[in-house]
Order: structure tokens, then C-alpha cells, then sequence
């Protein structure tokens, strides 16, 4: 992507089955949760550059020794640093005088990462601060371990102010900025009191106060826990929880918009934000690999014997997010390159009508690196045409009786795609890990070029899988393609207009950013249309004032009066280089909602695109980041409450 966006975070969980003394037999180390642990999040880190955090809870321990830890890091390298970290403080136990480093029993008592539950998080922020104290887990602690609670996830909840307004009306005091506490407090909340009634009901009844902790967590019903704490919840998520006794849940939102995936045999149950991070890691087929359905829970009782899926709440419409397939997944999942080939696939009658069909003359490439594969679609697709123009023409030279051999070497040879490997991301750089005052300055040092292919009578393509801002065209890589001095520029987007924020997880919240919105207000100032937004803004305000399910879309008034041509054809102008020598044309072209739900699938969310929110947080995000555009504010919608 040309121009990066924080995105969604990455989840891992290990929970194994079996005694640390089993794989230690089996494996030869005790340690073998924790290398497979860091081995899943290290195959997910694309995930995640803010931070780092993993968690353990271990089963059955003595009274007065530590049961549940985390480690998180907001460093450089931040995942490798934590894994580091650990790996000092196991060398240090196994410095000491008459420890075993290879026991499975002292690796138990003594690290704390050598417990049988095992959580990892890669996280990007999209709520509250970028501080160490904003990484998942979180931990809410307590003398019982049945109340004790540790939780991460990849979510964003757009009605955080409506569960903090929830837990003043109980009496509580809430002090906190992210949706991970809030998330956290809601479900410790009603695990208290899930817990309490057991405990008076066993107290009632003269059961001994030794024999209390066993009978409570016997009796504790984590699908019931998360019912009641997920009754409210409005937005996107994955989370996994864990209660200090050995009970843990993994959920899914009802639309099914954050991905998760599990694996489970004999000897572990495993949980991971990519299928194909688990298919590596454990070597899985492709049909042992499973996607938790939306609105379920897996919830594993503390003896592991078995996992329990059951519905928390009702199923409303599956809208995965589409961006997962686009962009942020890694490329290696079966289904997600099928569906990035077919993504510039669907571009190539766009492609044909922007080159006036001259092949010879269009130069093709792609914007490193994660568009690669949309570019071999693209490729393959006019591929495909182009052998479809040959047999029409040779079927009617046949007809004829005039198989020429000179017609023949300039119908087979000519106008075929060529491609060329032009930009190069030759620094490892990553844009979207800097501030955003730092980011143009960055985003200039990372591409460049092959210079000598490109002749001046050419159309230089270049496919990018989505613009957002199109800060970095504009700033700095269409001025580095120039410099390959060709008769145009056309960039090939395999996403639609991003036209609406996103509030379920990825950082796409400040709609006055976006170039596509920019483009709709300057065509409207330019046909002197001042009032279209001051009604927008008048309307928005209307609907804030009604229940969040009663709202509709203000912001779609803003893109009515234009067709998406129109708004490409200014997005086109805005992104033209304009003090450099270079005076060729550029084109930006994007994709079709029509043509990504070809792609993908018509189940697959669009909201960015098209307005047409799954919740009614959304909506309401929506009309609220309008206005924040019209009071000149700045941060996420849903932030600013």
C-alpha cells in the first residue's frame, strides 16, 4: 500500500492439554508452548508495530505462589525484544546454583512463562495512548482466583462513552481513556458478581471455605459470563479472556468483522488472527484449521479436556472486513490470493479504456510490495483477453483464406502486456510506524526505481492496493515514477474510494483526511455548492440527537451530486506533481464496489466505501466525524467524547 494505515492487531493463544513433563518428553523441551507462542506471533507481526504483550496463566498452583503474568514492550523491535527478555530471565534461574533448566517442574515454579495457557497480542492503536500501559494483556487482579482476570484482543468499540456512562449509572468510577479497560472492567464486573452468588449459595449451604475456590470454579459458566458482558457492546472484535482459575473464552463479534481461527488435536488448542499462521506454526491442513463463527464463544474449562462453542448473542449480517483480504493479511493464504488475483482482474476493462488498449506502449508494475499479487491478476486477466482478441482474429483470417505469415507475427507478437519491476522499496522503512508529522519525510526515502525502462511514449501503470490519504502520491512516489519520464502515469487502485472512516480497528477515522472526501468538498466549493455542507452538518447534529439504531448516514449528501468518475478525475488533478520538470498526465483509477464484491464476495463489508455501516456505532461515528471535520478538530471520532 502506497499509503499505509495502522490496522487491525493480531491475536495468539497457546493452551495446551497436556503436563509441561509431556512435551518434554515428546519435544525435549518444557518450553515448547512458549517457542510455539512466539513462533505464531512472529508469523502475525505484520499486525502490529506499536506494541508487543503476551500473558500466561498457570494451573493449579500452590497457595501464595504467582499464577497469572504478562511481559509487554513498546520498543523497537518490540516483539523480539520481549521474547528476549524472557529468554534472560529463564537463563538467570538457569544460572543458579543446583537448578535444573531442563525440569519441567522447576521451568513451572519458577519462570513465569512456563504455564500451560499462553497469550500473545501485536497491537496497533486505535484507541487511547501508544505507551506501554496501552499494550494488551490487561490484568485485573484479586485474592480469588476466580475473580483474577486477564483479557486482550483485536477490537475497537465504537460506543465506549455509552459503557462508561453504564458503569457511572451502577455507582462505578471509571478513569480510564482506552476500550481494553472498559472491555476488561464490563466483564470483571460481572464476573464479580457471577462469582458472588455462587460463593453466598455454597456459604449458604455450610460448605467448607477450603472446599469454596473448587465448587466455584466448577460452577463458573464463562459463556454466561460473556453474554451478559457483551449485551452492550457496539464495533469489531476477537478477545480472549482468562480467569485466573484455568477458565478461558474466545469470542467473536456478531457481524464476524475482526477475523479469528483455531486449531485443536490431542495435545493443544490454538487461536490466532490468521489461519495461515497456525497452518505453519503446526503444520495443519487446510481443513483442520477453523474460523470461529460470529457470535460465538469457545470457552475451555481449567482441565482442558475439552472446548465448548456455543452462541452469545444473535447473528446479525456476516461483514468481515475487506481489508483484511486487500491488504493487511498475509498473502500466502490460499483463498486471500485467489481473491487479491481477482482484485486486479476485475481492473482490467478500467486498464483497456485508460491505455486506449495499447498495450505495446503501457509499461505495467505495481507499488511494493503487498500489491504483487493483484498485479499478477491484472497480468493474467489481460493475458486472458488479449489470447481472446488472437483467436477472434485468426477465426476470421481463417474464414477468409488469408493466413498471411507477416499478419500472423504482428497479431501473435504485438500490444502483449509487458511488465517491469519499476518501484523499489529498498529500505526497511515502514511509514505507518511513525508519527504522522514524520511520515511524508520517511515515505520519499523508501521508493525507488529502475531507471532506462520506461520510454516516453509510454503509459507507465502501476497498481497500489488502496489510497487512502494519498499523501505519499502526492508528496513523493508519483514525483520518484516520473523520473522514469513517461507520456503518463495511471495508478491502478484495487480498492474503491475510501470515502467513510472505519471504527471496528483499523486507523482510518479522520474523514477530512481522506483524499476521496477532500475531492467531494472541492468539487462542491467549486460549483459553489457552500450550502450542501452546511446541511450535511445541520443534518448530522439531527441524527446524533436520535438512538444510535434510529440514525441514518448524513456524510453519503456530500458524495450524491458526483459520480465516482468525477471524484477520481479530481483525486487525479489533486495528486499531479506539479514544480517538477516531468509534465505528463496522471490517472488514478480505482476499483469498483461492484468488482470487490466479484472479487471477494458480496458478504465481505464495504462501509469504507460505500457508507453502509453493519452497526449502529458506525452511523453514529460517522455523523460525529462530520462534524469534528466542520469544528476543525482532529483525532478519532470515537476518541473525542
Amino acid at each position: 500500500m502506497s499509503d499505509p494505515i495502522r490496522h487491525e492487531c493480531g491475536i495468539a493463544v497457546v493452551r495446551l492439554r497436556k503436563s509441561l513433563e509431556y512435551y518434554h518428553r515428546r519435544y525435549g523441551s518444557a518450553m515448547w508452548g512458549f517457542q510455539k507462542l512466539y513462533a505464531l506471533m512472529a508469523k502475525q507481526r505484520n499486525r502490529g508495530q506499536d506494541g508487543v504483550g503476551i500473558g500466561c496463566c498457570k494451573l493449579d498452583m500452590p497457595l501464595g505462589e504467582p499464577y497469572m503474568s504478562r511481559l509487554r514492550s513498546v520498543k523497537k523491535d518490540s516483539l523480539d525484544e520481549l521474547f528476549e527478555e524472557a529468554r534472560k530471565d529463564y537463563a538467570r534461574m538457569a544460572r543458579r546454583e543446583g537448578f535444573d533448566p531442563e525440569n519441567p517442574t522447576n521451568i513451572r515454579k519458577h519462570f513465569e512463562y512456563g504455564g500451560e495457557i499462553l497469550m500473545g497480542h501485536l497491537r496497533y492503536g486505535t484507541s487511547g495512548g501508544l505507551g506501554k500501559g496501552s499494550c494488551h494483556p490487561y490484568i485485573r487482579r484479586s485474592n480469588w482466583p476466580t475473580k483474577s482476570l486477564m483479557v486482550m484482543g483485536n477490537f475497537n468499540m465504537t460506543n465506549t462513552d455509552q459503557l462508561h456512562q453504564l458503569m457511572i449509572d451502577r455507582g462505578q468510577h471509571p478513569i480510564y481513556d482506552t476500550d481494553t479497560q472498559t472491555v476488561l472492567e464490563e466483564i470483571g464486573f460481572h464476573l464479580d458478581e457471577i462469582h458472588t452468588d455462587i460463593f453466598r449459595e455454597l456459604r449458604d449451604h455450610g460448605v467448607a471455605g477450603s472446599e469454596i475456590p473448587t465448587h466455584i470454579s466448577d460452577a463458573l459458566d464463562v459463556t454466561e459470563l460473556v453474554r451478559r458482558s457483551a449485551e452492550m457492546w457496539d464495533g469489531g472484535y476477537a478477545i480472549v479472556g482468562v480467569v485466573g482459575n484455568g477458565d478461558m473464552f474466545v469470542m467473536r463479534d456478531p457481524n464476524g468483522i475482526r477475523p479469528c481461527h483455531y486449531y485443536i488435536d490431542d495435545e493443544v488448542i490454538v487461536f490466532a488472527s490468521e489461519k495461515v499462521a497456525i497452518r505453519t506454526i503446526f503444520n495443519a491442513d487446510e481443513d483442520q484449521v477453523h474460523e470461529l463463527e460470529r457470535a460465538h464463544v469457545a470457552s475451555i474449562k481449567a482441565d482442558g479436556k475439552s472446548m465448548n462453542i456455543e452462541p452469545f448473542a444473535e447473528q446479525r449480517k456476516f461483514h468481515p472486513c475487506s481489508f483484511e483480504r486487500i491488504y493487511f493479511s498475509r498473502g500466502n493464504d490460499a483463498e486471500i490470493y485467489k481473491q487479491r488475483k481477482r482484485l486486479g482482474e476485475a481492473l482490467v476493462p478500467q486498464f483497456v479504456e485508460a491505455t486506449d488498449n495499447n498495450l505495446e506502449n503501457a509499461v505495467i508494475s505495481f507499488i511494493p510490495n503487498t500489491a504483487e499479487t493483484a498485479y499478477h491478476g491484472l497480468m493474467d486477466g489481460l493475458r486472458l483477453r488479449r489470447r481472446g482478441e488472437v483467436r477472434v482474429a485468426l477465426d476470421e483470417m481463417w474464414k477468409a483464406g488469408k493466413m498471411d505469415p507477416d499478419l500472423l507475427d504482428e497479431l501473435i507478437l504485438k500490444n502483449w502486456p509487458r511488465a517491469e519491476k519499476i518501484a523499489h522499496k529498498d529500505i526497511k522503512m515502514r511509514t505507518f510506524i511513525s508519527q504522522e508529522g514524520h511520515r511524508d519525510t520517511m515515505a520519499s526515502s523508501v521508493y525507488d526505481i529502475t531507471y532506462g525502462v520506461v520510454e516516453d511514449k509510454d503509459t507507465l501503470v502501476v497498481v497500489d492496493d488502496s489510497i487512502v490519504r494519498g499523501t505519499t502520491l502526492r508528496k513523493s512516489l508519483l514525483r520518484i515514477l516520473a523520473r522514469t519520464n513517461p507520456k503518463r502515469i495511471v495508478v491502478l487502485s484495487t480498492a474503491p474510494q475510501i470515502r467513510y472512516p472505519d471504527c471496528y480497528g483499523i486507523d482510518m477515522a479522520e474523514i477530512g483526511k481522506f483524499i476521496a472526501f477532500e475531492a467531494a468538498i472541492e468539487l462542491i466549493k467549486e460549483r459553489g455548492d457552500y450550502h450542501l455542507i452546511e446541511d450535511t452538518r445541520i443534518k448530522a447534529e439531527e441524527e446524533l440527537k436520535k438512538p444510535a439504531h434510529e440514525m441514518v448516514n448524513a456524510v453519503k449528501d456530500i458524495y450524491a451530486p458526483f459520480t465516482a468518475e468525477e471524484i477520481s478525475e479530481r483525486i487525479s488533478q489533486m495528486v499531479q506533481p506539479r514544480d517538477i520538470p516531468w509534465k505528463g498526465e496522471v490517472k488514478v483509477i480505482y476499483q469498483t464496489i461492484e468488482g470487490l464484491h466479484q472479487a471477494l464476495g458480496s458478504e465481505y463489508g464495504d462501509w469504507y466505501f460505500s457508507g453502509n455501516f453493519p452497526t449502529p456505532g458506525g452511523v453514529q461515528m460517522v455523523n460525529r466525524a462530520f462534524l469534528h471535520f466542520c469544528g476543525r478538530k482532529t483525532g478519532r471520532a470515537y476518541d473525542l467524547l
